[in-house]
């Protein structure tokens, strides 16, 4: 408190002059009588008596204002209501004991008086108050905590000397309070040894791959900072601009960007990369690729997905910076025929896998691997477009097999290829003695026959997986002569076909009492064999020579003829089986022609074929 200000003044105005001390309840006072010579300098009420006090126990009067004039603001539509204050006049000095008791409590003043009145509670108003007017605006305010806290003060003015030391000896000490409970040390990240945290993000990396986990890891802390920009665990990285999809602006300027970030992010962290995927690039691929070529020296992997812009020199530059690289993967890409031939010319002899899209150009690209341009290749997938080639591709089997003599997975993807004779007189080539998988899956007319496949698998011996779906003129007597003899797929599907009197409708016993004991998974769907056929062939599975059990895990009978009862001795016989197509399966009750996948949904098959047996015969 300043000195020679009393505890009850307020700072709503300064002490109005020639007004008389208001009392704490009741309507507000009346005008004070007009000065006179006759009156003493020190003014009371009617009826108290003033006494004289000492110079140390006076105060400095307290101030008082003049009865406020409420004023209505011409704007009666805003909601608000403006209340000026008009300034007194010279108001006399009030004396006070500090230490007297009061002679009775009192009630409210005058300004709590016109504060309710002006602003009643529940009337759905509130004040404002500024240094010389109180501003009534509509809605409900908060409560006046100025009143509360004078009303503190004067409860405690009023308290007879000594009654705040005994309170304060009879409060009770309050409890102390719980301490709060320790929440995890913030040093715990660098405590954890670097090669764990190497090993737990190598783990996440496997799984979902680098980004974005790495670049959200590196700003939790530094040691994780540290962790996340080793390069070890940049070694698989797929880029793809972020704006793919849009209007030709867009896709270059999101592509400029990317490619900024990577003039940083290529030294420091793509060291030990081995796999690079490329997804929607248009314009960049020869800038990206340069600095592939300068920070990439261990890369092995090359995709190139719906990239446009290959130029020779690019490839050629990769192969040559890059001397581990051993796999090409450039399908739906437009990327020049020469282009990859000279690829293929110059880093050739170490290519392992080749993924190609069939186009008009690609019959080049055959000749170079026919002129044994990559003698260790082991994988050639050649598939169709988007906008599909309607010219026949015309292969040379057996100047494949000498030119790509290491041939592991072969596969002619919904591609409409002929064999190309040698001469007249079709000589048995060398084979693929490696071959261990080969995919002929077509949903169009194609020309495969027994006698193609023999071409092709005469010399095979390790096959494990044959996919002949749409290849309508394979029969089970082509497949019974092939030399592969433990085959663990076997595909032969037949969809959207129309002609259906032209199909086999015996010899599928052929097939399963050859491999029975290595299927794991068959493909009958749509086939034409009779019912009894079908029953003869799935009951090899229960009968397989020395008490083993099958391996089949997965069985599509989807569109055949089989019966409740030949399903249901199938799915007795071989406990592992996992997947079951009974779709469209004319001999089969209603309710159970669907698709059957975990063990728990092919046993409520079998309970429900059980079920219906009884009734069936």
């Amino acid at each position: 408190m300043r000195p020679g200000r009393s505890a009850d003044s307020t700072h709503r105005g300064t002490p109005r002059r020639g007004w008389p001390a208001r009392p704490r309840h009741g309507p507000p006072p009346e005008a004070p009588p007009r000065k006179s010579s006759a009156q003493p300098a020190g003014r009371c009420w009617p009826g108290v008596q003033a006494t004289p006090l000492s110079r140390t126990h006076l105060t400095r009067p307290r101030p008082f204002r003049r009865q406020p004039r409420p004023f209505r603001s011409s704007g009666a539509g805003c909601g608000a209501r403006l209340v000026v204050m008009a300034r007194g006049a010279a108001t006399a000095a009030r004396r006070r004991v500090r230490g007297a008791p009061p002679v009775r409590a009192r009630g409210r003043s005058a300004e709590d008086w016109w504060w309710d009145r002006l602003a009643p509670s529940g009337s759905g108003y509130h004040l404002l108050q500024a240094d010389s007017m109180l501003l009534v605006l509509p809605g409900p305010g908060p409560a006046r905590a100025r009143t509360h806290r004078r009303a503190a003060r004067r409860a405690h003015r009023l308290r007879p000397p000594g009654t705040c030391a005994v309170a304060a000896k009879a409060k009770p000490r309050p409890a102390p309070a719980p301490e709060a409970p320790q929440g995890p040390d913030p040093g715990w990240g660098d405590r954890i040894p670097l090669e764990i945290l190497l090993q737990i993000f190598g783990l996440l990396v496997a799984t979902d791959g680098p980004m974005p986990f790495l670049g959200r890891a590196a700003r939790v802390c530094r040691r994780w900072h540290e962790a996340a920009s080793q390069p070890a665990l940049w070694h698989t990285v797929t880029l793809s601009p972020p704006l793919a999809g849009r209007p030709a602006l867009g896709e270059a300027k999101a592509e400029k960007k990317l490619l900024a970030s990577l003039e940083w992010l290529m030294p420091t962290r793509f060291s030990q990369l081995q796999r690079l995927t490329l997804i929607h690039w248009k314009s960049q691929v020869h800038p990206v690729l340069k600095l592939v070529s300068e920070s990439c020296p261990r890369l092995t992997f090359l995709k190139l997905s719906d990239c446009h812009g290959v130029t020779p020199d690019t490839l050629i530059m990769v192969a040559k910076a890059c001397p581990q690289l051993h796999s090409l993967d450039i399908q739906h890409s437009m990327v020049e025929s020469m282009a990859v031939v000279s690829f293929l010319e110059e880093a050739g002899p170490r290519m392992q896998k080749l993924w190609l899209t069939y186009s008009s150009q690609t019959t080049a690209i055959l000749g170079a691997l026919l002129g044994s341009c990559c003698p260790q290749l082991q994988v050639l997938e050649v598939s169709t477009g988007i906008n599909r080639n309607s010219t026949p591709l015309q292969l040379p089997v057996e100047a494949l097999q000498q030119g790509c003599p290491q041939l592991q997975v072969l596969r002619l993807l919904n591609l409409m290829w002929l064999p190309k004779p040698s001469g007249r007189v079709v000589t048995p080539g060398p084979g693929f003695p490696g071959l261990e998988e080969l995919c002929l899956a077509s949903s169009t007319c194609n020309f495969v026959s027994n006698e193609v496949l023999g071409r092709l698998l005469h010399g095979s011996p390790n096959l494990r997986l044959l996919d002949l779906r749409g290849c309508a003129r394979i029969t089970p007597a082509g497949l019974r002569d092939l030399p592969c003899q433990e085959l663990e797929q076997l595909h032969l599907g037949l969809y959207g076909m129309s002609d259906r009197l032209t199909l086999v409708k015996e010899g599928s016993a052929l097939l399963t009492q050859k491999w029975c004991h290595t299927l794991r998974e068959l493909d009958l769907s749509g086939q034409g064999f009779s019912e009894k056929d079908l029953d003869h062939a799935l009951a090899a599975f229960s009968g397989i020579p020395g008490g083993s059990r099958p391996a089949l895990c997965s069985l599509n009978l989807r569109g055949t003829r089989v019966t409740p009862s030949t399903v249901s001795s199938v799915i007795s016989s071989c406990p592992g089986l996992l997947y079951l197509n009974l779709e469209s399966c004319r001999c089969l009750p209603r309710g159970l022609k669907r698709a059957y996948r975990g063990p728990e949904e092919v046993q409520w098959c079998l309970e429900q074929l059980l079920t219906s047996l009884p009734s069936l015969s």
